[in-house]
């Protein structure tokens, strides 16, 4: 049978056709990276969307503000560039996005990609403003408490953190520029802070140390999420995206550590270590696991996560930074032990996360994200700013050391759970 020709219906050509589709993959591909997925795992399900829409062969180099492809299908070859945008972080999304490929069936037309993906791109965040805000404040607090801050730190921790993250929110939903965005909502949450402070003495309160509320009123700013899923892109020899989310996450921590240091600069706040707090074994377990639950359900949320997602991540970090602490407590060093906390919420997402239909890494970077040492990772810029080089040099390396047990005991539980992991 010849194919109709009518005008009105016009067949396309084997080589508009392959455009069409490797247009469309690019799309797929910029939306996961632009939500934050780790890129091997882009690179994996764009091969994957490939082969169901009849590609013989497609070659990808990711970046993080680009994507450039070739495709061929018979004796046809095509290669496009697609740009990503600016980079955040949506948990959903990534779940989304992840869902269409795996469910993708052989045959599918560049169309009937074009209206899934625009399905998703058009969905409006699960929660707002105010209900992030509410959230970051609580994670907020529950870093000063897990800090070793005081009640009334914490509560002006939560206070200037979830204003500090409403600022945020409005700011970039009109696009502003990420750094500044950062710089400035830094010095309004750690201010916010040093108002509460300043008040409180004539409320008949009185904080007789700040560092731990202090700085934990802009943990929220530490880009904990794409540090750590660039370490875990470098362990896949994903080198290029994994060096550019290194130097977009240190770049994010400059400048929210700028803005604190103006801060601090103004009201002559000193950084120091704060004393532990003087709880029973049994009263620190408890508190401590519900710092690490309502933390991680924060920043959950902060991610766009689903409401089953926050649940399954502030139980698997409740467990993970537990035996992270306890283990800290009982004499070992801080990045072994943070290196056991992560393999401890590996191991338990490998176990969870096909049941909940979510991908691992929605579940497992947020289950860390409050073993990320935020707090020494700002005394490291506000010391060497200070003069103070060899305390913040020691910071620094207690830092990177922390974060890289964070990725490497994820990596672990993936060898153990997934054994291709072990293979190049």
């Amino acid at each position: 049978m010849t194919p109709s020709t009518d005008s009105n219906h016009p067949v396309p050509s084997p080589s508009a056709t392959l455009t069409e589709a490797l247009e469309e993959l690019l799309h797929f591909g910029a939306a996961m990276l632009r939500a934050g997925d780790a890129a091997f795992r882009v690179r994996q399900w764009m091969g994957v969307i490939a082969r169901r829409m009849d590609l013989d062969a497609l070659a990808v180099q990711l970046a993080l503000g680009s994507i450039n492809a070739s495709a061929r299908r018979d004796s046809k070859l095509a290669t496009l560039v697609c740009e990503i945008g600016a980079p955040s972080i949506n948990t959903w999304k990534i779940s989304a996005l992840e869902e269409i490929a795996r469910n993708t069936q052989p045959g599918m037309t560049p169309r009937e990609l074009a209206a899934k993906l625009a399905k998703i791109e058009a969905a409006p965040p699960l929660y707002s403003i105010t209900q992030i805000g509410t959230a970051v404040g609580v994670a907020s607090g529950a870093f000063a408490f897990l800090n070793g801050g005081t009640v009334l730190e914490v509560v002006a921790a939560a206070i200037s953190g979830g204003f500090g993250q409403c600022l945020r929110s409005l700011l970039l939903h009109r696009r502003f520029n990420q750094y500044a965005v950062t710089m400035l909502c830094a010095m309004v949450a750690s201010g916010i802070y040093c108002l509460i402070v300043a008040v409180l003495p004539y409320a008949g309160f009185g904080i007789a140390r700040h560092t731990a509320g202090f700085i934990s009123s802009v943990l929220f700013l530490v880009p904990g999420f794409p540090l750590v899923a660039a370490l875990i892109d470098l362990l896949q020899h994903q080198t290029v995206v994994a060096l550019q989310r290194l130097a977009y996450g240190t770049m994010l921590l400059l400048t929210a550590a700028l803005g604190l240091c103006i801060v601090i600069a103004l009201v002559g706040f000193t950084i120091a270590q704060p004393p532990s707090h003087d709880f029973g074994e049994l009263q620190t377990l408890v508190l401590r696991a519900l710092a690490s639950f309502s933390g991680s359900c924060g920043f959950a949320i902060l991610y766009n996560s689903s409401a089953h997602t926050v649940l399954a991540v502030g139980i698997l970090a409740l467990v993970g930074n537990g035996l992270r602490l306890a283990l800290h407590d009982a004499g070992m060093m801080l990045a072994p032990a943070t290196l056991l906390g992560a393999l401890a919420v590996g191991l338990m997402a490998s176990l969870v996360y096909r049941r909940l239909k979510e991908p691992r890494m929605t579940l497992t970077v947020p289950g860390i994200i409050m073993m990320v040492p935020g707090l020494y990772a700002f005394q490291t810029i506000v010391l060497l700013t200070q003069g103070a080089i060899l305390s913040g040099l020691q910071a620094a390396v207690l830092v990177g050391f922390v974060i890289g047990a964070m990725a490497v005991g994820l990596a672990a539980a993936r060898f153990v759970t997934e054994p291709r992991w072990l293979r190049e």
